[in-house]
């Protein structure tokens, strides 16, 4: 089997070196637009070669798409088009999915596309970033199951087992509203309490000195690459705007409990939260 990755950062440079490692590659092509990315991707082994897109395409039984979603978006008709009478299968990893499922909706070659999220990641990016075991018993979300044809769909699901990812399935639209709750306003609620401390460390120099593991956990997303979660945001917005409003209502209401002196109040508030811990043990 050898597979194209497109895109050598985190989540691709962490496929490569499990996709080796445990037998499911023999061969695994790079492709990144960023030249020190292919060259410590060479060097680290986690590919054998890098190549160009289309030559990577042409070479290759499996080929996932691991840059920011707004590419993969526009990489994916062409890739479609290129594989036109063939058996290979094309994959993707990006966190939104309503965009891509939208543009290869109705092209001919859809059945030879599987949407994936693999609910993995770290705060950091590059192939400098790359580790094994991230997807270890980690969700992968499979979009539009239906729309695949069943032997790239079984590939993939090879992949996934491979990868000891627990596999999800879902329709796209479905699948932006749940990571629009679960993933993105993490990282938004991150920048933002990041962007407000690093205002008020102008002023004062120790407030920095002082942040214990409760701010590190807080804020350690906002340390996320912005060139990954721009397209992110923006690609998802309408879930996006949708979760903000509700989060700004409840810090509105914590807001009034406060400056009302309301200690039953704020003890309410925070006891339903507290049922959280019903879904994360």
């Amino acid at each position: 089997m050898t597979v194209a990755i497109v895109g050598i950062g985190l989540i691709g440079g962490s496929l490569a070196i499990d996709l080796r490692k445990r037998g499911f590659a023999s061969q695994i092509i790079g492709v990144d637009v960023n030249i020190q990315h292919q060259n410590i991707a060479k060097l680290c082994g986690l590919v054998d070669k890098t190549d160009s897109l289309e030559n990577a395409v042409d070479k290759s039984d499996l080929i996932v798409l691991s840059t920011p979603v707004d590419a993969n978006c526009l990489m994916l008709p062409g890739i479609l088009d290129r594989i036109n009478g063939t058996s290979k299968v094309v994959t993707d990893m990006g966190s939104t999915k309503g965009s891509i499922a939208r543009i290869s909706e109705h092209h001919p070659n859809r059945g030879r596309f599987v949407a994936l999220h693999p609910m993995a990641g770290t705060e950091f990016s590059g192939p400098l970033a790359a580790i094994a075991k991230l997807f270890d018993y980690k969700p992968a979300i499979i979009c539009d199951p239906e729309l695949s044809d069943k032997d790239a769909l079984e590939l993939v699901e090879r992949m996934l087992g491979t990868l000891n990812m627990r596999k999800v399935y879902m329709k796209s639209e479905d699948h932006d509203v749940h990571v629009a709750y679960v993933s993105h306003i993490s990282h938004i609620t991150s920048f933002s309490l990041a962007l407000s401390v690093l205002e008020k460390e102008q002023e004062e120099e120790n407030i920095l000195t002082l942040a214990g593991g409760g701010f590190e956990s807080t804020v350690r997303l906002a340390k996320s690459n912005a060139d990954t979660w721009a397209p992110i945001f923006l690609e998802n917005s309408a879930s996006i705007l949708e979760v903000m409003e509700t989060y700004i209502n409840k810090m509105n209401l914590f807001k009034k409990k406060i400056e009302e002196r309301d200690s039953e109040g704020l003890k309410a508030l925070m006891e339903e939260a507290n049922k959280i811990r019903k879904i994360l043990h």
